[in-house]
């Protein structure tokens, strides 16, 4: 499985919440753009899916 931003969920006009509860740093946000999640450091803990207040994480 891997985990995808919606960016018609995301409003991307404020600085994402869900990088901050990422135990392992594989969400990234540049500005106020929607964040990108790195395959490669994420450890599938989906703590970010269960964080986002506008469901914009999801699991594909």
């Amino acid at each position: 499985m891997q985990i995808n931003v919606d960016k018609k969920r995301c409003p991307q006009n404020h600085p994402c919440p869900a990088v901050r509860v990422c135990p392992v740093k594989a969400i990234r946000q540049k500005g106020f753009e929607a964040p990108v999640v790195d395959e490669k450091v994420c450890i599938q803990c989906k703590k970010c899916i269960k964080f986002c207040p506008m469901k914009a994480i999801q699991e594909k």
